[in-house]
């Protein structure tokens, strides 16, 4: 099979992370395009590739990369699927529910050729910690946690992001919960709660608690938090009455059953010491199985419609806050034209 190309629509950290992954399961970088000419021509000359313009895209390519500000995201990935390219957005999925249902209207006529681009789900860790989760019965106990500082770069806390923690750094803890909960046998989450508190120095959220009802009764806590100290901190556990299963992706992955380790699986030692973490955070099977998706023509695991609920529950958490740690049904009854922080706010 032919080598394939990729595009990267936005060039800061996150489209870099890409960019390495890429080069490890052999995917060539062709083109970059920002907002900022100068910032694409820099980051396509570190890895070999050529500086064009948003127009320009996907330039060749067979795959883009959507890793714009969460408001572009819907726009870019609408002007590229009808190219035929592949697409992966990146989280937040959107900044409205309205928009997220134009991207799961158009990856379904586009034979779903969209990803989400939830790099957890395919982290070697989250796979076996899935895996063993699905030999459990009579799971009583699902926690999820995602702790680290505040950002001190980009615009993660203006109201143009979108929304705070929860919106930012919530997807990943979130849908680590989903698909535990899933694997558990307790079906899709039907209705949410939460508890979301606000930054000192500035309007959005640093802190939110949400608490998931799944819709066999089981019950499960995502924690997402910009106001922890030190190294982040993301971990997971499940319980049943005779089992307890612990997972750890940062500072380190681990993984354990009763106490005792689960062996993982072995890092690639080919891969640099950067990209080997990347790897370890599924970065790289990421897009490695949505090579693979395109080319037998499959619907990717993380697809539009995940994105989309993700985003759900995330506006769900925030009505929910508003209304005093009110449960919220899904699917979720509110504006859709509005970003989680107005439906936090109370606005529109």
């Amino acid at each position: 099979m032919r080598q394939r190309r990729l595009a990267l629509c936005g060039a800061g950290m996150i489209a870099g992370a890409h960019a390495l992954a890429a080069q490890a399961v052999g995917m060539q970088v062709v083109a970059v395009a920002s907002r900022r000419a100068e910032r694409a021509r820099t980051a396509a000359s570190q890895i070999g590739a050529r500086a064009v313009t948003y127009g320009d895209l996907p330039a060749g390519a067979d795959v883009v990369i959507v890793a714009t500000p969460p408001a572009c995201h819907a726009s870019d990935a609408l002007e590229l699927l009808p190219t035929g390219v592949g697409v992966l957005v990146e989280k937040p999925f959107a900044r409205t529910l309205a928009d997220a249902d134009l991207l799961v209207s158009a990856a379904h006529d586009a034979g779903q050729r969209l990803a989400y681009g939830e790099n957890l789900a395919h982290a070697p860790v989250v796979v076996a910690m899935l895996r063993q989760t699905r030999r459990m019965t009579g799971v009583t106990h699902l926690d999820v946690r995602a702790l680290q500082s505040l950002p001190t770069w980009g615009d993660f806390t203006t109201d143009g992001w979108g929304g705070g923690v929860l919106y930012d750094l919530g997807p990943h803890p979130l849908a680590l919960a989903v698909l535990l909960g899933r694997a558990a046998g307790a079906g899709d989450v039907v209705a949410v709660s939460a508890q979301v508190r606000g930054g000192a120095t500035h309007a959005t959220d640093e802190y939110a608690e949400v608490t998931l009802r799944f819709a066999q009764g089981l019950t499960g806590r995502v924690v997402a938090s910009w106001q922890h100290p030190g190294a982040p901190v993301w971990d997971a556990q499940v319980a049943s009455a005779d089992a307890v299963i612990r997972g750890e992706i940062l500072p380190t992955a681990e993984l354990s059953v009763n106490g005792d380790d689960v062996a993982l699986t072995p890092q690639r030692s080919r891969l640099s010491p950067e990209v080997s973490a990347l790897d370890a955070l599924g970065f790289v099977e990421q897009l490695r199985a949505f090579s693979d998706d395109l080319g037998e023509r499959r619907r990717p695991f993380m697809d539009a419609e995940f994105g989309r609920l993700i985003l759900e529950i995330i506006c769900a958490a925030y009505a929910s806050d508003r209304e005093g740690n009110v449960e919220v049904p899904l699917p979720f009854a509110g504006s859709r034209h509005s970003t989680p922080l107005e439906i936090w706010r109370g606005q529109r």
